[in-house]
């Protein structure tokens, strides 16, 4: 079997189960999972091998100890993914591996069951027995924030312990050009419920003079953005700056924009995506157009994302962000803001020797010099282990590229880029050694 031939067969193993994690229908699925991929551990030679459960998903360690004098490297990944969202808008079956052309579509290809597969062919390339020492960590819930990573730190931060740290689950630049993530911003939501009747009533009885809930929740999204479309919630800030050239046209392709719509916000493209804030109305609660009628709605409900700026955290976002829609309440409706996960921004230096080693295999392997890069996603695991590891280094990288359409129906991964990663972590190996 060749090496893409393996690839794509590892990772049909994972992406036919359905490990949704927001969804509790799925928790046996996320059980079934992480039960494959202790199997597949082993099946590449891994002497310790570990389905761990508790407050958290199931997640899976498995141990290569360190020969005498030899530095230990986790590998992570996790395999918990997205919904899957409408399925007519998939072209693929999301729950198997297409291959078309270059790339492999199905939910978790890239995010992030195709580092799963990257780590475990790493492993196949030393049969079995690296020569340093390797753990390699796959979670359970990165899709819902690692809202139990404390409690997983807490009871198993020493079989996780290591010199350095390899986070796949960020992206490269672009398909064949590799890229170490910097900073990451993190993310909060909030489920925000304007109400302004105790009850429906007529609108052409009652409209007018009475505001109806769904308008003024609609008046009160508004305000969260000015006029050119940046974040317009006192207490937002900005500390980084980014200079990396992402050119208008190739954010405008890569975003999928439309002719004629415009990008919002001001400042450049990098700085926009990396370092300032983002806010967006993910969800809303309301009549359907189908079920509509002519009656004034006492209430609505929407929920918001915001992706919080490196340097300051989760939690100053979230308080600014209920503070903003609490005085911003139009025409005295009533405003409820529910909190709810949140999940810190993150630094990642990287001018430690490991990390300069990692810097190094990559280019080699990729065969271009790697791009050092903010991220606007949020990986909330990277500064706990930061916090819990100070003396570790940190390489955050990825398979993903702007194609990839993570979390977004027809996902995909590049196979060449897959392949390019195994031979950038063998490389890293070796050279620790």
């Amino acid at each position: 079997m060749t090496l893409a031939e393996q690839l794509t067969a590892d990772l049909a193993r994972l992406v036919t189960i359905p490990t949704i994690g927001s969804s509790p229908d799925h928790a046996a699925d996320l059980t079934r999972s992480a039960e494959t991929i202790a199997g597949m551990l082993a099946e590449v030679g891994c002497p310790d091998v570990r389905v761990v459960e508790g407050p958290y998903a199931p997640a899976v360690i498995g141990r290569w100890p360190a020969p005498p004098g030899k530095p230990t490297i986790c590998f992570y990944a996790h395999h918990d993914v997205q919904a899957l969202g409408d399925r007519a808008v998939w072209e693929y079956d999301p729950l198997a591996v297409t291959p078309v052309g270059r790339r492999l579509y199905g939910r978790g290809t890239a995010d992030d069951k195709g580092g799963i597969v990257v780590h475990l062919a790493t492993m196949r390339a030393f049969e079995g027995q690296p020569p340093v020492g390797v753990t390699i960590f796959v979670e359970g819930e990165e899709e819902i924030g690692s809202p139990h990573i404390l409690d997983f730190l807490r009871d198993h931060a020493d079989l996780i312990r290591a010199d350095a740290y390899v986070i796949c689950d960020a992206g490269n630049w672009a398909e064949g050009e590799p890229a170490f993530t910097t900073t990451l911003r993190g993310v909060c939501d909030a489920v925000i419920e304007v109400q302004t009747l105790d009850h429906a009533v007529h609108s052409g009885q009652f409209g007018g003079p009475a505001p109806d809930g769904l308008t003024a929740l609609c008046r009160l999204l508004a305000t969260l953005h000015d006029e050119a479309g940046d974040v317009a919630i006192a207490g937002l800030r900005q500390d980084h700056h980014f200079t990396a050239d992402y050119s208008s046209q190739a954010f405008r392709t890569d975003a999928g924009l439309l002719d004629g719509v415009q990008e919002i916000g001001t400042g450049s493209i990098a700085n926009r995506l990396w370092a300032k804030p983002s806010l967006t109305v993910i969800g809303l609660d309301t009549v359907s157009v189908a079920e509509s009628s002519n009656t004034l709605l006492p209430s609505a409900r929407a929920r918001v994302s915001l992706r919080v700026p490196p340097g300051m955290t989760a939690l100053e976002a979230l308080d600014a962000l209920e503070a903003h829609c609490l005085t911003h309440a139009p025409w005295g409706a009533h405003v409820r803001v529910s909190r709810g996960q949140t999940g810190n921004p993150g630094e990642v230096p990287t001018d430690g020797p490991l990390v300069q080693a990692g810097l190094t295999a990559y280019a080699e392997a990729y065969g271009e010099p790697v791009i050092q890069m903010g991220m606007g996603g949020a990986i909330p695991l990277v500064g706990e282990l930061r916090e819990a590891f100070p003396e570790a280094e940190f390489l955050v990288t990825g398979i993903a590229d702007p194609d990839a359409r993570m979390h977004s129906p027809n996902e995909s991964v590049s196979l060449p880029d897959l392949v390019k990663t195994i031979a950038a972590q063998v490389k890293f190996l070796q050279a620790l050694a």
